[in-house]
């Protein structure tokens, strides 16, 4: 495959145990929590206890990201957990972002830790491909504190399998020429959009490398997984046409936020300020990714572990937080059997872009003052934390509006109440 694109992936090393211990250090802690065995997890008390971030001396225990912080101390007893802090995460990766626009104007912000940059055409102004990434990965490290791997190619999938071969703190090539060497070799389950069940069923075909992925008959591989074959015997063979989007366009299906609530609610009024909590995370997520949705969807857990969702097509795309809340209400209660509830989840689907919000004979008149009101709480909780502004509801009640769920303890005091 010949192209003259020059595209890179950064991907920050370990991003929230990364950007915790940099936020420490930097507020006077004298311990670095990438030097001993440490993690990001929930907190158990509220049964949210999963290990979300590890350190490199946490792995070399056997931490496993996803795996719950009892079993992980098992394995580590010594293990440091801390909890998240969201609102540390999004300042650590907005100042990255600013960092990588100013190398070129087509920066695509693929996840909170991950961007893809098209340095087509820069070499006039930073040098070799190689040269750049390594004085872009510095400059983070320098300035920032913490630390990114950066993958050099002629497209965004060769550019991230190249950013995952070895870390932290590299810079690797994967170039056409050398996926032979490289990536075939590589076990297939760490090729890009492979996950367990469909390793499992290449194992079945006796597909265990991505070299053995690439090779194989596309009209087999069709047979057993229909058209998701010929994506990742593309993807094998290093083919990937797809662009980099400047801004912060994500090629995603749906946002969505979910919660395990410490105690069980029992209650339609709990449930709607847990609800609340999570559409305000999604909703402003949305509006961040400069998007609608046209799909509500709200999940439920019960106290027995049985789970059941219920979702609407909405009329009129939109991103205002309380339109979505309202459908998230009644399709709880349109789905609610009455049990104890220990798990709630909203989630946004069918997006599209916020270019053009259509309006309707049906809007609501106050519909421009819900938008402004909407902007105008992203703005502030950008600048000075997700918890120096929140709504009355949740004054005398332990929810968090930004990590969707009751009982987070890594908030400031707040500071004005809507």
């Amino acid at each position: 495959m010949k192209t003259n694109r020059v595209i890179m992936h950064a991907d920050v090393n370990s991003a929230f145990l990364s950007w915790q211990a940099v936020y420490d250090l930097q507020a006077g802690g004298q311990i670095d929590l990438r030097k001993i065995p440490s993690a990001v997890g929930g907190s158990q008390a509220d049964r949210r206890g999963i290990i979300l971030a590890k350190s490199t001396p946490a792995k070399k225990y056997g931490v496993q990201t996803g795996e719950t912080i009892w079993e992980a101390r098992q394995k580590c007893p010594d293990l440091v957990v801390v909890p998240p802090n969201y609102h540390v995460y999004m300042k650590c990766s907005n100042e990255m972002h600013k960092i990588l626009s100013e190398y070129t104007p087509c920066v695509q912000k693929f996840s909170i830790d991950e961007s893809f940059l098209d340095m087509t055409g820069m070499e006039k102004h930073f040098g070799d491909p190689v040269e750049a990434a390594h004085k872009i990965k510095n400059r983070i490290k320098s300035e920032l504190g913490f630390t990114v791997n950066i993958g050099v190619s002629c497209n965004k999938l060769l550019a991230k399998m190249g950013g995952d071969l070895k870390k932290p703190d590299m810079v690797h090539t994967l170039w056409p020429e050398e996926v032979e060497k490289k990536m075939w070799p590589l076990p297939v389950e760490d090729l890009f959009m492979v996950g367990r069940q469909t390793k499992k069923k290449l194992n079945d075909l006796r597909i265990y490398t991505i070299g053995d992925l690439a090779k194989t008959d596309r009209k087999l591989l069709q047979y057993k997984l229909k058209s998701f074959a010929n994506l990742i015997w593309c993807y094998a063979n290093g083919i990937d046409e797809s662009p980099v989007r400047s801004g912060y366009y994500l090629q995603m299906k749906g946002i969505g936020n979910s919660t395990t609530i410490k105690f069980d609610v029992t209650e339609y009024n709990t449930a709607y300020k847990v609800l609340l909590a999570l559409t305000e995370s999604v909703a402003a997520r949305l509006r961040a990714a400069h998007a609608c949705c046209r799909v509500v969807c709200v999940e439920i857990r019960n106290s027995e572990l049985v789970s059941y969702s219920h979702q609407r097509k909405i009329f009129n795309s939109t991103n205002i937080t309380n339109e979505i809340y309202q459908y998230a209400v009644e399709l709880f209660n349109e789905s609610w059997k009455g049990e104890r509830i220990r798990h709630l989840g909203v989630r946004v689907t069918d997006l599209c872009s916020d270019e053009y919000m259509q309006a309707t004979v049906f809007d609501h008149k106050d519909r421009d003052k819900k938008i402004a009101l909407d902007d105008a709480i992203d703005k502030i909780r950008d600048k000075y934390g997700s918890g120096s502004i929140i709504r009355g509801v949740f004054a005398d009640y332990e929810i968090s509006p930004m990590t969707g769920g009751p009982g987070a303890e890594d908030y400031p005091v707040m500071s004005s109440i809507l």
